[in-house]
């Protein structure tokens, strides 16, 4: 029956709506399980869309089945058509006898217990940390294949992978339009776009990206997409606003490359790199120049760079859209290459033995197991970025046994020398001194006491005052009678009337 259809649809959509709320009621600790209630209510929300347009098809009735059966209902026996519906049940269940029934209301309730699987389990690598950081290897190993890269390494490649300048990240103009530097584009932005769904799955991706590609439209249409504008007018707004090192400095438009002086760009004009790249140049001012009859060319290298721009254009959208977590990515990365081999192992292990921990632990379990979870720390070592004390080897290498107070700083402790010597640099440091009176800051480092600091201060204005050379002094003056006296001595006698 349609009308049991839709009855049965609306209840499942109010069982879906609950299990939502009962998800979004709690809110976990770990990322691991706040990623995973947010894939669980997306997949109930994507369920609820699929019932709803089932249920408004049925409300439709293009057919007419659904207004036959509600004529049935109202002008036959209503008794009939509910012997016929009981008979198929009886049947049903007559022909499958051992068939266990099911309960709906556990059907979207949130499930406790340590044997409920994880739906990020197989989603993230290790290197990802469930959506923590980045996993760039493989594209790193694309971009250094790639012809006239720079060989950057992993670290060097996580600050600019988004930057398409040739001067830093990228690589020219005319290296770009290659198969090699296509793939490795659309490899990189798919993978930014998998990273994306998978650690904001409750997010509308899909029109968000559709805003990205009216947004590039735009700037292509205007010729504005950085990099890829039109060759005539690129190389004169190149020439007008290239950010040169010095003032000096040289831009070489066909290699597109800086040069220290006059002289090593004139140098450089002899090379064969050079003369090859100005002829390259020269070709592709000609083909943006000619007229009707190479047309066609002119269109399909322009509809190959704008395949190539946008590519470009999604990456950058991307990966501002996820700073946090590049930034994240680089500074796990160099935190991780001052690790020994042991502490990766460690710390590797750590992060699987993490995945075997029950989920959704109930809070009777969670108070008993509250002084099991506290941290050995009988030492009193610094917290690392994980909550775990950071090795000793590390607490003695930095000094951070050794503490450093400075009054000036209100009585402020620092540990380590490194942390105490940076602070000297710091604005707070430096602003105390001046509400002091103390102008020249740059002479009281390592000086950390208030009344040291006034003393040396003071020192320093006798100093000054003791050295400071009278202009009176200097010119000396002679009277009638031949004694020589000071400027200003001399004028003073002699406006007394004594000379």
């Amino acid at each position: 029956m349609l009308l049991e259809e839709q009855r049965y649809i609306h209840e499942d959509l109010e069982r879906l709506e609950q299990g939502i709320a009962d998800r979004m009621g709690d809110e976990p600790k770990q990322i691991r399980d706040r990623l995973n209630r947010d894939h669980e209510v997306s997949q109930l929300l994507d369920q609820i869309q699929k019932q709803s347009a089932i249920l408004l098809s049925l409300y439709e009735d293009k057919a007419g089945e659904r207004s036959k059966e509600i004529l049935d209902i109202s002008s036959g026996d209503p008794f009939k058509e509910f012997n016929v519906q009981y008979n198929k049940i009886k049947e049903h269940h007559g022909n499958y006898p051992s068939e266990q029934a099911e309960n709906s209301e556990q059907w979207y309730k949130p499930r406790k217990g340590p044997d409920q699987p994880y739906i990020v389990e197989s989603m993230f690598s290790g290197e990802e940390a469930y959506g923590r950081y980045f996993d760039l290897h493989t594209c790193h190993e694309a971009y250094l294949n790639l012809p006239n890269a720079k060989r950057l390494a992993y670290l060097q490649y996580l600050e600019v992978f988004d930057d398409f300048q040739p001067g830093k990240g990228g690589i020219k103009r005319a290296d770009k339009l290659t198969d090699d530097y296509f793939k490795y584009l659309g490899d990189l932005a798919s993978y930014l776009e998998s990273f994306m769904r998978r650690t904001r799955p409750l997010e509308n991706l899909d029109k968000v990206y559709e805003g990205w590609e009216k947004e590039f439209e735009t700037a292509w249409e205007k010729d504005e997409v950085p990099g890829w504008q039109k060759e005539a007018a690129a190389a004169k707004k190149n020439a007008m606003s290239r950010n040169l090192s010095t003032s000096e400095a040289v831009w070489c438009e066909a290699c597109e490359k800086e040069f220290k002086n006059e002289n090593v760009y004139k140098g450089h004009l002899n090379g064969r790199k050079h003369i090859k790249a100005a002829e390259i140049l020269a070709k592709w001012e000609e083909t943006a120049a000619v007229g009707d009859s190479h047309a066609p060319v002119a269109l399909a290298h322009r509809l190959r760079e704008r395949a190539v721009a946008e590519r470009e254009f999604r990456v950058r959208k991307l990966t501002s859209a996820m700073s946090t977590e590049k930034d994240d990515t680089r500074v796990n990365v160099e935190r991780r290459q001052g690790m020994t081999e042991r502490e990766r192992a460690q710390e590797l292990e750590n992060f699987y033995n993490m995945s075997n921990t029950p989920q959704n632990q109930a809070p009777e379990e969670e108070e008993d197991n509250d002084d099991d979870d506290k941290i050995y720390n009988p030492l009193k070592l610094p917290l690392a970025w994980d909550g775990k004390p950071i090795p000793f080897w590390l607490y003695r290498l930095h000094g951070l046994g050794q503490e450093f107070p400075c009054e000036i700083c209100g009585n402020f402790v620092y540990r380590g020398r490194r942390a105490f010597d940076k602070h000297f640099n710091e604005t707070n440091h430096i602003t105390n001194l001046k509400r002091l009176g103390i102008a020249n800051t740059y002479l009281f480092r390592d000086i950390t006491s208030i009344a040291e600091a006034m003393r040396l201060w003071e020192k320093i204005q006798r100093e000054e005052k003791k050295y400071h050379v009278d202009d009176g002094s200097v010119v000396q003056m002679e009277d009638a009678e031949g004694n020589v006296m000071p400027e200003k001595v001399y004028l003073d006698l002699q406006k007394q009337g004594l000379l």
